[in-house]
């Protein structure tokens, strides 16, 4: 009889924030740091990534793709319009098919919340999640977090506002969570048809609260998932709930300005503010170039 054990490692996923250790968080956010100061892990030359996005993406997708060239992976070729998918395909079968031509991970984008529970039932290589419909984002968290404790060096006992759209916000839903566990107190500002519940954040106004945040955090309004009638004039959104040079003026000494964009200018917030000097928002772009770097090498086994 053969007793021999296999040592077989586990498949190293990345789909929510919520199945990680707070030491594993805490480990990806200071690699991330360290790569930006330039030490890099090894090489993988010869991994192959394939990056399936079924919504439309400029910061996630080319961030992906900028992190692994800086990695040395090969990106293989994906486009929705011209795979089987057109033909009825399951996004399981694309997957699994992926796998058996040898490609080592999948980056994946898709419109459905949860999307993922049945490929990392199935599948022998990791899924990283770049996104599933009003779920979670988890690599933008880990940017975010990295972007926060880059400016901070903590998150505990720093207040935190979420502000806009949160009940469309898969952002919101994932930095909520890991914020909260990170010991930080988050709130929400939103308007009361935008609320979620499930995010479990006490609702505030944001002009009550504006001298007490050392973060702002805005959330895109996504007009393409709200129903006819549940929508505000521009102007009106930003009147009421958005970020305007007035209010600025009214924020904490050395509070920052976040967002995970694209960003609706003088919506959400006012177009001047995007590059002043309290916004963080293209740091968090840059960040996040390093952030994915992370999680690529934790899933591809490299080292820490």
């Amino acid at each position: 009889m053969n007793t021999m054990q296999t040592n077989v490692k586990p498949v190293k996923h990345f789909v929510s924030l919520d199945t990680l250790s707070l030491e594993e968080i805490m480990s990806m956010i200071e690699e991330s740091l360290r790569y930006k100061q330039g030490d890099l892990p090894p090489l993988f030359d010869g991994k192959t990534v394939a990056n399936l996005f079924f919504e439309n993406s400029t910061r996630t997708k080319n961030s992906f793709q900028m992190a692994e060239r800086h990695l040395n992976m090969q990106e293989i070729p994906f486009d929705v319009t011209t795979s089987s998918v057109t033909k009825g395909e399951t996004l399981y079968d694309t997957c699994k098919t992926l796998e058996a031509i040898g490609v080592d991970a999948l980056v994946i984008r898709h419109p459905e919340a949860g999307y993922y529970h049945e490929l990392v039932e199935k599948l022998n290589i990791p899924v990283l999640n770049g996104g599933d419909g009003s779920g979670e984002h988890p690599s933008q968290s880990l940017l975010d977090l990295v972007t926060i404790f880059e400016e901070f060096g903590t998150f505990q006992g720093l207040n935190v506002a979420i502000c806009g759209d949160l009940v469309h916000s898969r952002v919101a839903r994932s930095n909520a969570s890991v914020l909260k566990r990170l010991g930080a107190n988050v709130v929400g500002c939103s308007p009361a048809s935008w609320w979620d519940d499930s995010m479990g954040l006490e609702r505030k106004e944001l002009d009550d609260i504006l001298g007490e945040c050392d973060v702002i955090m805005l959330l895109r309004v996504q007009h393409e998932r709200h129903i006819m009638g549940d929508v505000f004039s521009k102007e009106a959104y930003h009147t009421q709930f958005g970020l305007t040079v007035e209010r600025v003026e009214r924020m904490k000494a050395g509070a920052i300005i976040m967002h995970p964009a694209p960003v609706n200018r003088d919506v959400e917030i006012a177009g001047s503010l995007i590059e002043h000097e309290r916004s963080r928002i293209f740091p968090q772009m840059k960040n996040g170039v390093y952030a994915r770097m992370s999680i690529l090498n934790r899933a591809l086994g490299g080292q820490q």
